[in-house]
This record gives structure tokens, C-alpha cells and sequence, in this order.
């Protein structure tokens, strides 16, 4: 195992483009919901916001096409499309090779914007939910990544100090959040998984 994780006593992971990617899955309920709503999202513009939750992404489409719909009720749609589709558009990581390497020899949770019930959906497919001590997802929150809310709420569940978490995340806001929260962070978009 890896002396660079071995010293710390939990890890934590974000889901979405760390241990799983699910972002088409993600991409196509937004284009539902946009169907729905006679908008149009365009790659690029989404790929943008990637770390964003729902609810910050809802807010900024309300604001983008003035739409007259809460953001609430379009995140709230965008779940029910997510969850209609979700089975075939999730696939591992390299990360998540870490994650079961460390099963029962770390403490782990995974802290996301994603809300709880479809990261724990998402983890199950997977076969990894039962890795993690605890998943602590955008509804469990006030305050989304880039703020530590989400880092600090995992490190309480876990009973360990944020000063002995490493994080693995691959969005700019996540990794604003970890540092924030202060905590040691890996960016999973420019490091190897390490070897055994």
C-alpha cells in the first residue's frame, strides 16, 4: 500500500469524476429536463460547472434562460431523470481501485454534490457502498463545495480531525473545499493511482 495514504488516518472521496464517472448519465437527465423546459445545454457550458451540485447548476439554468420555474423543482425533476437513466451511464475509476484497497483498513467516506440517495444508489451499483463509513451528499449540507461543508461534516462522521483527511477530487471547487476544510488534497485528474 501507498505511505503517502498510509499516513492519515481517513480518506475521502468525492464521487462524480473520482471513483465513478456517471457525468453523461448526469448531462442526459439535464437534457431531459431542458426538453421539458424548450432549453437547450450545451456541452461545453456543462462540462464548465463540473464539482457544481444540482441545486447550484438549477440556479444557474433559472438565471441563464429566465426561466419561470424554481430551481428547486428542476433539480428536483433533473433527480427523477437521473435515476431513470442512471444504470447505464455509471463506470469506475482508477480511484476507485484505492477505495477497495482501503476497505476496512481506513476510515472513508465520500463527501458530494450529488444527493445522498442517488450516491448511495450510484455506490451500490458499483458493488462499493458498503467501502464507506459514510456518504454525506449535497442535501446534508447549508453550504456547497467550494466552501468545506461538505469535508468537515465527513470528518465529524468519521471522528477523525480534518488536519488527518486526504482528499481525492477532481473539480476545482472540490479542491477549494479541501483546502478550505484543511485538508491534504489529491487531484485525481493529474496523479496516477499508486501502487500497491
Amino acid at each position: 500500500m501507498s505511505a503517502l495514504y498510509d499516513s492519515y488516518d481517513a480518506l475521502i472521496f468525492d464521487l462524480d469524476g473520482t471513483v465513478l464517472d456517471s457525468m453523461e448519465g448526469h448531462l442526459a437527465a439535464w437534457r431531459k429536463v431542458a426538453e421539458t423546459h424548450g432549453f437547450h445545454i450545451e456541452d461545453e457550458w456543462y462540462h464548465s460547472l463540473g464539482g457544481s451540485p444540482t441545486i447550484r447548476t438549477a440556479k444557474l439554468l433559472v438565471d441563464k434562460f429566465s426561466l419561470d420555474v424554481s430551481p428547486q423543482q428542476l433539480a428536483d425533476e433533473k433527480a427523477v431523470f437521473f435515476m431513470e437513466v442512471m444504470e447505464d451511464h455509471i463506470s469506475e475509476l482508477p480511484f476507485a481501485d484505492v477505495v477497495r484497497r482501503y476497505t476496512g483498513l481506513k476510515r472513508m467516506a465520500v463527501g458530494t454534490g450529488t444527493l445522498t440517495e442517488i450516491a448511495n444508489r450510484m455506490l451500490d451499483k458499483a458493488g462499493l457502498l458498503n467501502c464507506f463509513n459514510v456518504v454525506v451528499g449535497a442535501d446534508q449540507v447549508n453550504n456547497h463545495k467550494p466552501a468545506p461543508d461538505t469535508f468537515l461534516a465527513c470528518a465529524r462522521a468519521l471522528n477523525v480531525r480534518p488536519v488527518d483527511c486526504l482528499v481525492f477530487e477532481d473539480a476545482d471547487f472540490g479542491i477549494q473545499a479541501a483546502e478550505a476544510a484543511g485538508m491534504d488534497v489529491i487531484d485525481v485528474r493529474k496523479t496516477r493511482v499508486e501502487p500497491v
